[in-house]
This record gives structure tokens, sequence and C-alpha cells, in this order.
């Protein structure tokens, strides 16, 4: 199979929104699990955006990129993408932490708005640096903490704001999965200083949504160790955070986790809430459904959390999934004229950009 399809124009009519404005001519670079079921659905069910090219170097991935995206133009890699710099507007980076830095730089420098997944960088100086490059050229740069937007944290949140549980003093947060081996080649190779390992992963995550939640803090506590056959990084973690609002946060990461314990459990001073089970936006997804579907991110009745203290426990319905807001909201800051918007970003950069610092500090405790 040709590595490049030869599909149709990427400024086609057919791309173009209702209102007649040009739709954000958008590029994926990698179509593994972060492009094929998080990137690229997302951005094929906003009608403000076209998604024009795909990047990945499998004959295997190029094939069902074009299966479900009729017109996308697949290329090899993110060199090929930036030499269609002048017929894109958006480049979205779902490729490994260590290509982030070097890709993104590259896309900003040639004119292109820049989707980065975390983790932002693998240095919290390479972010800052990318930063910096952006204000200066001009582009708009965000990276895809796409959890901020689980059904479970939304209700989290929620729960927050309205003073539910009073003063928060402990917060408990974890993904835990059962994962034998490790699944991907890159990530059997990968090292910390190349972004391997479940703290940059599922950590980047965590960390993200305790600074969202409660603030700057900073690691007070770290074990970062390595269980599996092959591991060379870590894929059992257990952090604990201490924000400067007085919250100490306790996370937990693990790849080799037989029983999972509750996803969230915080205790303030007037109740507590506990919510087992994982967001169901992603394997919706997988499963082959869509973001536009009436099913999409709503979850199953049989997981909402408890809230309140033993013997008087009320349940509380999960919020619905919400991944699609990141792009939205994306999308409103680019129309309105970028980086020069007042608009929003969906993620400011300089949050992940602390989410690296607390992670440094991790790997200096440990």
């Amino acid at each position: 199979m040709s590595t490049e399809s030869s599909s149709s124009p990427l400024s086609a009519p057919g791309n173009q929104t209702p209102d007649d404005h040009r739709a954000i001519r958008t590029a994926v670079v990698g179509f593994g699990l972060s492009g094929s079921v998080f990137h690229a659905p997302l951005i094929a069910a906003d009608r403000r955006y076209s998604l024009d090219v795909i990047a990945t170097s499998d004959a295997g991935r190029q094939a069902t990129a074009v299966g479900r995206y009729p017109g996308v133009r697949t290329v090899p890699d993110g060199d090929a993408v930036l030499a269609l710099a002048a017929d894109l507007d958006l480049v979205v980076l779902g490729t490994p932490p260590a290509t982030h830095y070097p890709l993104a730089k590259a896309a900003l420098e040639a004119g292109l708005d820049v989707v980065v997944d975390k983790p932002f960088a693998v240095t919290s100086a390479e972010g800052a640096e990318l930063i910096g490059l952006a204000a200066r050229l001009g582009r708009v740069l965000t990276v895809f903490q796409n959890r901020r937007w689980d059904g479970d944290f939304l209700t989290v949140k929620g729960l927050l704001e309205a003073g539910a549980l009073g003063q928060v003093t402990r917060f408990e947060s974890r993904f835990e999965r059962w994962s034998p081996e490790v699944s991907k080649a890159w990530k059997a190779e990968a090292t910390a200083a190349t972004g391997g390992g479940v703290l940059f992963d599922l950590g980047t995550h965590l960390l993200d949504q305790v600074l969202e939640l409660f603030g700057p803090g900073e690691v007070v506590h770290a074990e970062l160790e390595a269980r599996r056959p092959g591991e060379k990084v870590d894929d059992d973690c257990f952090l604990v955070v201490r924000h400067g609002s007085g919250v100490l946060s306790h996370l937990w990461m693990n790849m080799l986790c037989a029983q999972q314990g509750p996803r969230y459990r915080v205790l303030g001073s007037e109740g507590a809430f506990t919510k087992h089970g994982v967001d169901p936006q992603e394997p919706y997804i997988v499963a082959g459904g869509g973001p536009l579907d009436e099913e999409y991110g709503v979850e199953d009745p049989e997981w909402a959390g408890r809230l309140g203290r033993d013997g008087h426990l009320d349940r509380v319905s999960t919020e619905r999934g919400a991944y699609p807001e990141f792009y939205r909201i994306l999308a409103d800051k680019i129309s309105d004229g970028g980086a020069a918007s007042s608009l929003p970003l969906p993620v400011d950069p300089a949050g992940p950009v602390e989410v690296l610092k607390l992670i440094e500090q991790a790997r200096t405790l440990a």
C-alpha cells in the first residue's frame, strides 16, 4: 500500500461549514490509541473542523484511517505533515512523548496552531520554551488534558464547588489497571528521559486534575516502582501532593493491579464522596461508538458515587462525560482570531508545565 493517499484536495468544498466559513484544516500525527480513539473521532464529529491528513507509517492503520474517514489523506510521518503546512491550520500530536517537543516546535515555526497530547513534553523546561515560542509567533498552543472532561471528575468538581463536603482535607485518586505485559513497542523501550512509565502516562492526568481542583502544590512523598518483566521505568507509583490550600492529595497509578480501589475518595469536614469505576468515553469509542451518539459519555447508573457518611449515604449520578468540549473551546478560540483572541484555551499549557515540575519533584524524591 502506498504511504500517501491521492484523495481529494485538502481544501475540498465538502469541508466547508454551513455558514460558509472555512473549516479548521487539521492534521493528526499518530494513529495509535491517541489518534484513532481520542483525536480523530472528536475532530471528525465537529463540523468546524475538517480532518484532512492523518500521519502514520503503519499500512494497516493507513487503511483503517481511510476506511473511517473517506477523503482523508494519509502520509507517513510528521515531516510529511509539515510539508503540507501551507494547506493546514492545525496539527494535533498524538505521538510518543519524546517527539512532542521537536514536532510541536517545528509545527509552530511552520505557522500552525498546535495541540499536544499529554505529557506536554518530557521536561518542564521544554514545555516552557514551547509556550514562549508560541507567544512570540502568535500561534495557539494547547495540551490535550482530556480527563478534565471525565464525567466523574466533572461530578467531583461540581460537589466541591457546591461545598457539599465542607472543607476538603484529603483527596484520593487512582488510575489502576491489570496490564501484566507492556503493550506497545515504544513503551517497552522508553526511559524516564524519553517520557516512559506510568507516571508520565496516567500520572499526568491525576496531577493535572488535582492542580485544577486544589491549586498549586508540591510532591512531599513519592514511590516509583517497576514491577512488570521488561519495564524500564515505573508501572506502580504512589505520590502525595501537599497543596497550598491545605489539601493532601494521595495519587495511585498502577498497571499491575488485580483489584482496583475507588477511582475517587474525597474526605471533608461535612462528609465524604466515594466513586468506583472509570469514565466510559474511551471504551465507548473503542467499541465502535461515536461522540455524537446519544449514549456517548453516559455512565451506567450502577456506578453512581456515594455522598455523605457511613449510615447516611446518598447516591450521586455521574455527570455526562464531555471530551468534545476540548475541541469546541479550541474552535471558538481559533475562529475568534487565534492567539489574539481573548477567549480561553481549552487547556492553558502553563498548567501542564506545572504537572511536569511535579513529576520532576517526584523523581528527585524517589
